[in-house]
């Protein structure tokens, strides 16, 4: 027996040492996959905040867990070759990728929305803004720093210890991981682009969700939906867009000899975050914060935002175009707006109008200078274009802005349009921000909870004194003076909505009833006129409405503004991504999914499309205006 032992060993030792290279490449890519599973799990963990979800994910067939597993041991393969060790690849792509889901989760608590591709587009913004949340946060502040600090040294002491403990690949391990991997990974990126049907992608059970983002993450996983996300920049013509699709929407003849009440001067202002605070039923304020702008509101606009995006509620303001025609997460501002578009801005200076845009930030920010400018407006004053003006809280005072609102306008001879987008109300909204508010808290609300809204209301009744300021200048003035004054998205009050019950979360719904969208995005609007006051009964609008009522109000008619969008008025109030609530309130939900849409949204879309994207095709028909001011060279 001892001697068959004997005789056996060196045949096992002989059978290690032959295969002893095909054993350590296996365990090399166990290690590889091992390592990509944790990757996953590190993500989903961090953007799902739940270990069951997480788990959940990664054993439901039904999900594209391993699928996602699949596509970062390919990845890792791949890099490792290319910098010639193994195991390395994790440590440049990891940090990466986690980081990205850290961000994605704060976005979310903020915004409601996960982390885009084109968020990516104004890292710059986020840079900017950085001291004020800094300052509204300072602890948290200088623990993500200890922490960024403290695994940038870890990561560097990883690199050192892997670049002298890792194995080297031989150029035929290099080579054979490359032909694998590489492969593999361009077929799958090959069959990502949602606008195609792809049976591969169905058999591997990802599933573009475009409809509905916060299903497409939860289904697919952070990682395969953002990059489901990636060819959002290119939008698709919608099905039937043609010449004859154009030449075939009907057009509202102008009424022959129209007259104006003479040319009257238009202020549009743009509150930010303006929202009416005691919608808070739980909670009492000691007084109205907004007793002029409630006194004069004719109704409310539909922010298709919530807590930031300001330049897509602009976008659709500005151009009567719909964001719900747009891929989800897309910023027009920042992807699209690369060539003269139609807006105001070209209808207001093609009747002689002086068009200025005011705004006191920098200009770069949400891309304004080259959007204004694309838009038609003469002019964009913005920080470094206005004196100095003072502040309140962080930002610039609502009542600083409006004093140089009318210094600006009195130096007017010609009419004027002036686009005015306020800072003030900008979150967040930290107790320390006004040295004394006037507006009590009282409620079921925690100390915090209570410090912020009551922030938030001392700079909503700050706007609504310069909304008054601004309609006493107007009522001495001999010109007719129409202000339009309306909020972009409500303010992120965080724990406020959901700790006095008005939101179940911290962030407003993308999909619900009507009631419950309406509560989260609904936002005050005002349009006066100093010689026939306040326009009332407006009722709830899309911002892309917005255009036709101030058309309407001034007196003039426009074959796009008040012709087509008014009879898209007519029998739509709200055009959102999910939702359409018609003249009577009734909403249809899931619309752009529906086998059949109504035409005049179909039209609505094909004009969009065909002026943003297309031959423009539609352009001297409906915008009559922008093409003569367009072959006249503007």
């Amino acid at each position: 027996m001892a001697v068959e032992a004997t005789e056996k060993r060196p045949d096992r030792i002989g059978f290690l040492t032959r295969h002893a290279k095909t054993l350590a490449v296996f365990r090399s890519l166990a290690v590889s996959g091992i390592l990509a599973l944790a990757t996953v799990v590190a993500i989903e963990l961090i953007t799902r905040g739940s270990i069951q979800q997480t788990y959940a994910y990664l054993t439901n067939l039904q999900q594209p867990g391993w699928t996602t597993t699949g596509v970062f041991f390919l990845l890792y393969l791949a890099l490792d070759a290319l910098i010639g060790r193994q195991h390395k690849a994790v440590l440049l792509v990891s940090p990466l990728v986690i980081l990205m889901g850290v961000i994605s989760q704060q976005k979310q608590v903020f915004l409601t929305d996960p982390l885009y591709p084109t968020d990516l587009l104004f890292g710059r913004q986020i840079l900017e803004l950085m001291p004020v949340l800094v300052q509204d946060r300072p602890w948290t502040a200088a623990a993500l720093a200890l922490a960024v600090a403290v695994g940038m040294a870890g990561l560097i002491a990883l690199w050192i210890f892997a670049w002298r403990r890792f194995r080297p690949l031989t150029r035929k391990e290099r080579l054979a991981r490359l032909a694998l991997a590489v492969p593999l990974l361009a077929g799958f990126a090959s069959i990502m682009d949602y606008n195609e049907f792809s049976w591969m992608r169905d058999r591997l059970k990802v599933f573009p969700i475009m409809w509905d983002q916060a299903e497409n993450y939860r289904h697919n996983g952070f990682m395969m939906a953002f990059a489901i996300n990636l060819p959002m920049a290119n939008v698709q013509a919608p099905a039937g867009y043609m010449v004859d699709a154009i030449d075939k929407i009907p057009s509202k003849p102008l009424p022959a000899g129209t007259s104006h009440r003479t040319k009257p001067d238009v202020i549009v202002v743009m509150s930010e975050s303006l929202w009416d605070p005691t919608r808070l039923e739980t909670v009492k304020l000691s007084a109205d914060p907004m007793p002029v702008i409630r006194e004069n509101e004719g109704g409310n606009v539909f922010s298709p935002e919530f807590g930031g995006l300001t330049a897509n509620v602009e976008f659709e303001a500005l151009t009567g175009f719909s964001n719900a025609f747009l891929p989800t997460g897309s910023i027009p501002y920042q992807q699209y707006i690369r060539k003269p578009i139609p807006s105001l801005a070209t209808f207001f200076r093609a009747e002689g109008y002086t068009a200025r845009a005011i705004h006191p930030f920098s200009g770069w920010f949400w891309n304004r200078s080259s959007v204004y400018k694309a838009f038609g407006f003469e002019t964009f004053k913005d920080a470094d274009k206005m004196p100095p003006l003072a502040k309140r809280g962080n930002f610039t005072s609502d009542e600083a802005l409006t004093k140089e609102i009318i210094r600006q306008a009195d130096m007017q001879e010609d009419p004027f349009f002036f686009f005015t987008v306020t800072l003030q109300g900008h979150g967040p909204y930290d107790d320390g921000r006004y040295a004394k508010t006037d507006i009590g808290v009282e409620g079921t609300l925690d100390p915090r909870s209570e410090r912020m809204l009551a922030s938030y209301a001392q700079g909503v009744k700050e706007a609504d004194d310069s909304l008054k300021m601004l309609m006493d200048w107007a009522k001495e003035r001999d010109r007719e003076t129409i202000i339009v004054v309306f909020g972009d998205h409500l303010p992120p009050l965080n724990t406020v909505y959901q700790n006095s019950g008005y939101m179940k979360g911290v962030t407003a719904s993308r999909k619900g009833t009507p009631e419950q969208m309406k509560k989260e995005h609904e936002t005050p609007l005002v349009v006066w006129s100093n010689k026939t006051g306040a326009e009332k009964d407006i009722g709830t609008i899309s911002p892309a409405f917005l255009s036709y009522y101030i058309l309407k109000e001034a007196g003039f008619e426009h074959p796009y503004y008040t012709g087509f969008l008014g009879a898209v008025h007519d029998k739509l109030r709200v055009i959102d991504r999910y939702m359409l609530i018609d003249a009577k309130g009734k909403a249809t939900t899931d619309w752009s999914r529906k086998k059949t849409i109504d035409p005049l949204v179909r039209d609505f879309r094909f004009l969009q499309h065909d002026i943003m994207f297309g031959k423009q095709y539609g352009l001297e028909r409906f915008f009559d205006s922008h093409a003569e001011l367009m072959s006249a060279g503007y």
